[in-house]
């Protein structure tokens, strides 16, 4: 399978002011509550981190997603909101819910980018199919972004990996590589 990188806009990058959206999501599976309209301006003032899968109804998506459920908690002790996202319809998202055990409790939205805009914008879809690649955002209360990684379509990222940078990132020190929360930070050097 292959999955060149769409030639048309680059990647929206690490210091980049994260574009601002307003996208329909599934945000529960109580009749009548099911969906919202979600924008980056909801969560002004916070950390978000936004992750995107390429489709649902596939076999590496949802152990991504039910990974960063399990770690909900870990976000929101760390002020950071959660969102997912992929390029299928707000439908298919809710009928994806229903029928798979990992993802019925989920406590984030999952946004529907059917017009593929968002991940156009960001520059992270695939050239063939035009599904999203597994893109992580890390985006500040200021809406810049400071973290980016993209994984192709069959390798998962790794949740506790994003919670290390978000971490790191809000001590807003240097960080030496493989820094852990609770570990020293590196102090410049006074010469």
């Amino acid at each position: 399978m292959t999955s060149n990188v769409s030639m048309g806009t680059p990647i929206v990058s690490v210091g980049s002011k994260f574009p601002d959206f307003s996208k329909k999501a599934v945000v529960s599976l109580e009749k009548g509550k099911e969906f919202a309209h979600i924008s980056l301006n909801d969560y002004e003032g916070k950390w978000v981190v936004m992750f995107w899968w390429p489709k649902d109804f596939t076999f590496v998506c949802p152990t991504e997603i039910a990974e960063f459920n399990h770690n909900f908690d870990n976000f929101a002790d760390r002020d950071a909101a959660v969102l997912g996202a992929s390029t299928d319809s707000e439908y298919v998202h809710h009928a994806w819910r229903i029928h798979h055990d990992d993802l019925r409790g989920l406590k984030f939205p999952m946004i529907a980018d059917t017009n593929k805009s968002l991940a156009e914008t960001l520059g992270i879809l695939t050239a063939d199919e035009k599904v999203a690649y597994r893109a992580t955002y890390i985006i500040d209360p200021q809406g810049i972004v400071r973290w980016l990684c993209i994984n192709d379509l069959s390798v998962g990222r790794n949740v506790e990996e994003v919670l290390r940078v978000l971490d790191a990132l809000q001590t807003d020190e240097l960080c030496p590589c493989n820094w852990a929360k609770g570990e020293a930070t590196l102090e410049p050097a006074v010469g």
